[in-house]
């Protein structure tokens, strides 16, 4: 076994002190000794051909993060190939790695990369101790990808590998696949006409080519049809496609378009619930090259698709585009460098639009494919809005919480069919504050944010307590009201106020997939929204000031995005559908969704990050850790000449009874986190500044955890 960055020696001016000369001399001795040829291995032969093996080994760690070289007994020989699983001897216990080269050490799990006839390490090699499994799952494609992505996020190979190479099942192995069902013919270009240079989009595809557009989809159920010409118009020109959704309800979607207009067999499913055994089977078809399309959720966007001509993301905005395993590589950017590695198309779609893919069409990497303001005309909507100065005229909004208008459309859109009411938050009444000086109610306890239960009773959101006799610091006061009423609380009202009316409600706890076209009431949270048949007559946007309102640089693009989400299930103004946003009409995000514009929000967010160096202009980096440790990596790592730190600054989440969040600090410890930006260009020495002092710290048994995050989704 082998360690691959091997360091020489310098001299200098002066006389190098002793242990200096002998690690000198060491490495001279290991420059002029012959490359190990094994042969035999505690008597028993070793392959003839290739006798050497490079494993990766499955060790996230940074400084770890390189192939070691193992010797092949003759046994393994035939199995032994480049990309199957293999298990190795690598340390033991406290030990160091370096002791693993003879007999110590403990079973891990790895991947052969590939056999070459010697090493370059000097002294005895370890043999594999075990093929997990001859299949060979680990491609040079797939290597080289995840390769990247763990140099532009900076982390580990073997954590991008994790992420892109499901976990084994041995009866899904043992199934047989057969060829690739023929190409299908190029599709009609459908709804596609909708858009300018839509049509040329699908031709080009199908003819070969590798375009890259940034998709405004039209409100409506039609994204998912439109989506599956794509793929078809790539598998007509004889090549791959793979599409990438954020959740399992689209995926379904996408399926189900592809079925009807393709039929069975002609594309995989990758998602999670599909259950581990029917996702590798699933996966295993598609390496096989029985299957050229595939439709999944975040996972699926290393499937390895052979030959490929189209990559889709859908609705990038989302999180659930962003892994919360380290590295946390996002969605969009793997397809953006599987497009470029692949020379493949890329297709970007959403109902809103990031600023993220305002920059694709901005810098002219993707072209922009949207339709005329005739045709969004059509197909949106009536947007109303309700602010501040209308609640504080209107006496039933300040008695029951909802506005005059919105109990009309309400009323209104019940005579003609279902109604959609998207809330921001679950619960009863997740956050309630001082009714004198609007102060947040906070336990006396653990300060966590204090709400009330269904059963009435005033309890903890964090440690659970039970507050019987909360008093405002502030002022004085003993009276609450609600800062934001959640869905249970919001679908009692409605029900209380039309008693004659079903009330259904979707969250957390149970999603539903559709609703019946008949008249009742859907209470939502964003992201959790139903379809309806035939579309909802009305939709109310509730609160629209607690999504406007967070500390967050994305908090106008977010409220934005869901509520495009939810308007896009409603019937178009011809048909009589309405929105109503509870918001101030003069925000830019309300006044986007009036005129159904997130391009034009999305360039004018661009233009202002711009001018604040502000991603996704500039590229940046979250260092979170003990604020010694932060300090300490961030002195030792040659960041780029023209880097800037921010901070650090205090992170909330150690405060004693908070629930930790992934990649924060545990409960009860203190962790601060500073922000490095660079300008364009500088993003990869970033990373890799960062990648290598980490490792370097690492190395030397820094215990203090620090965690690493480019371009972080919240950097409020």
């Amino acid at each position: 076994m082998r360690s691959g960055n091997g360091q020489q020696g310098t001299g200098g001016g002066d006389a190098a002190p002793p242990e200096q000369l002998a690690l000198i001399r060491e490495a001279v001795r290991k420059a002029k000794a012959p490359r190990a040829r094994p042969r035999t291995w505690r008597g028993a032969a070793l392959a003839r051909e290739l006798p050497v093996a490079r494993v990766l080994v499955d060790k996230g760690v940074l400084h770890l993060d390189r192939c070691f070289d193992y010797a092949v007994p003759e046994e393994l020989d035939a199995v032994a190939r480049p990309g199957v699983r293999v298990r190795v001897r690598f340390g033991a216990g406290g030990r160091t790695v370096r002791e693993g080269r003879r007999e110590g050490g403990g079973l891990i799990d790895g991947f052969l990369v590939e056999r070459v006839p010697e090493s370059d390490y000097a002294g005895p090699l370890a043999a594999l101790a075990q093929v997990v499994s001859p299949e060979p799952v680990l491609s040079p494609e797939l290597l080289g990808l995840a390769r990247a992505v763990a140099d532009r996020y900076a982390g580990s190979l073997a954590d991008v590998l994790q992420l892109a190479v499901p976990p084994r099942h041995a009866r899904a192995e043992g199934t047989t696949t057969g060829p690739p069902p023929p190409p299908p013919p190029p599709p009609a270009p459908g709804s596609w006409q909708r858009y300018r240079r839509g049509t040329e989009f699908l031709a080009s595809l199908a003819s070969g080519g590798a375009p890259r557009a940034v998709w405004t989809a039209l409100p409506g159920p039609g994204w998912a049809e439109e989506i599956a010409r794509a793929v078809q118009a790539a598998l007509a020109s004889g090549r791959g496609a793979l599409v990438v959704v954020p959740a399992g309800r689209p995926a379904a979607r996408v399926d189900a378009a592809l079925r009807a207009l393709l039929g069975d067999g002609q594309h995989a499913v990758l998602t999670a619930d599909a259950g581990q055994e029917r996702r590798y089977r699933e996966w295993l078809a598609v390496r096989r090259g029985s299957v050229r399309a595939v439709v999944g959720t975040r996972a699926a966007m290393f499937a390895p698709v052979r030959n490929l001509g189209l990559v889709v993301v859908w609705d990038d905005g989302d999180s659930g585009h962003s892994d919360d395993h380290a590295p946390h590589p996002h969605v969009r950017e793997v397809l953006e460098l599987r497009a470029t590695r692949d020379k493949c198309g890329f297709l970007l779609g959403s109902w809103s639009c990031t600023v993220e893919a305002a920059q694709l069409v901005e810098s002219g990497w993707a072209a922009p494919l949207v339709a005329d303001r005739d045709q969004v005309r059509a197909t949106t909507p009536l947007i109303r809005t309700v602010g501040d100065g209308d609640l504080a005229r209107d006496e039933a909004a300040r008695a029951a919480r909802l506005p005059t208008l919105a109990w009309e459309a309400v009323r209104d859109g019940l005579r003609r069919g279902p109604v959609l009411v998207q809330v921001p938050r679950r619960g009863y009444v997740p956050r309630t504050a001082c009714a004198q000086c609007r102060a947040p109610a906070r336990c006396r306890s653990c300060a966590g944010p204090l709400a009330a239960q269904q059963a009435g009773e005033l309890g903890c959101g964090w440690c659970g307590r039970e507050e019987t006799a909360w008093r405002c610091p502030e002022c004085g006061g003993t009276r609450l009201r609600a800062q934001v009423v959640g869905a249970r609380r919001t679908a009692e009202e409605l029900g209380r106020a039309f008693p004659a009316v079903p009330v259904r409600t979707s969250g957390r706890e149970q999603v539903l997939d559709t609703v019946p076209g008949t008249p009742a009431l859907v209470v939502s949270t964003p992201g959790a929204e139903p379809v309806a048949e035939g579309g909802y007559a009305a939709a109310l946007l509730l609160d629209g000031w607690a999504m406007l309102g967070r500390p967050d640089l994305r908090a106008g693009e977010d409220a934005l995005r869901r509520w495009l989400g939810a308007g896009a299930l409603v019937r178009p103004q011809s048909a009589g559908g309405t929105v109503v946003v509870v918001a101030e009409p003069t925000l830019r995000p309300v006044q986007a969704l009036v005129r159904w514009d997130p391009v034009g929000h999305a360039v004018r967010e661009l233009a202002e990050r711009a001018e604040l160096g502000f991603p996704p202009v500039s590229r940046m980096a979250a260092v979170s850790g003990p604020p010694e440790a932060v300090v300490g990596l961030l002195a030792e790592a040659e960041l780029p000449s023209d880097a800037e730190v921010l901070g650090p600054v205090p992170l909330p989440d150690g405060e004693p009874g908070r629930p930790r969040r992934a990649g924060g600090p545990p409960p009860g410890e203190r962790w601060e986190r500073a922000l490095v930006r660079v300008p364009p260009g500088s993003g990869a020495a970033l990373a890799s500044a960062l990648k290598t002092a980490l490792a370097a710290r690492t190395a030397r048994g820094g215990s203090e955890a620090v965690r690493i995050r480019i371009d972080p989704p919240d950097i409020g």
